[in-house]
């Protein structure tokens, strides 16, 4: 039985580029007779993009028509969910003068996507009652039902990364959602290989134990979209797959 499996990484607001990593997805399934195989999105839905609900418009609508899609929890996508929750809520991974509606972490821009006024000088509790009125229940719903990682084959799939030397049974929602200190220097084998998102690099890397597949879609740069059979893993191309192979010096 094949475990392979799609993933794709950091979104951030652009519905575009899902689109096309889509697309990618397509072509290898045409190439490998793959109808079923899964796309595991590894979280940030939302933020800094243009059209954060467009993005989750096509990952609701692709789901609801049976397309074999899994989309995981990211950092921003939390900020998302627990600000229209409660706008008193400041996420303790941040510091306290930096809060979601900060343009440098992007949820004004989410919110605008939703057709809210611009945040910039109004009041916290006067943004907030207009995002309840203009984001969708289901929109919502969405975001509360996304789970934190995804096991499959002898990969797994997360938004952040793990804390080393913790089963994962133990992790916690702050760093399956926000690790970077401890985990992005850790070289150990974490028995897996973890495919993750969250630390934006100019092109995906692999670094024998761990796969960051965020190219930067944040910051101009395409979406990645990889294929992963086994341990091994390839980034897909209009041209077709590329290896992605472990760098010996990482």
């Amino acid at each position: 039985m094949s475990t392979r499996s799609y993933a794709i990484g950091d979104i951030h607001g652009h519905p575009e580029k899902l689109r096309a990593a889509h697309d990618l997805i397509a072509a290898d399934r045409i190439r490998e007779g793959d109808a079923t195989s899964p796309v595991i999105h590894l979280g940030d839905l939302t933020d800094r993009g243009p059209d954060s609900r467009g993005v989750i418009e096509i990952l609701i609508d692709g789901i609801g028509n049976g397309a074999p899609w899994i989309v995981i929890l990211g950092n921003h996508d939390r900020m998302f969910r627990n600000f229209l929750d409660d706008p008193d809520w400041h996420d303790p991974c941040l510091r306290e003068d930096l809060g979601w509606l900060n343009p440098r972490l992007g949820g004004d821009t989410t919110l605008e996507s939703y057709g809210v006024a611009p945040v910039e000088g109004r009041d916290l509790y006067e943004v907030h009652r207009e995002a309840v009125e203009k984001v969708p229940r289901a929109h919502r719903d969405f975001l509360a039902a996304l789970p934190l990682f995804h096991a499959r084959g002898e990969a797994l799939f997360v938004h952040a990364g793990l804390r080393p030397g913790v089963a994962l049974s133990a992790q916690t929602e702050d760093d399956l959602v926000w690790i970077r200190k401890g985990w992005l220097e850790d070289t150990r084998d974490h028995g897996p290989l973890v495919v993750h998102g969250h630390t934006a690099l100019e092109c995906p890397r692999h670094f024998g134990n761990r796969v960051d597949l965020d190219g930067g879609a944040a910051y101009g740069r395409p979406l990645a979209a990889a294929v992963i059979e086994g341990r091994e893993i390839w980034l897909l191309t209009p041209e077709g797959r590329v290896p992605l192979r472990p760098e010996p010096d990482a």
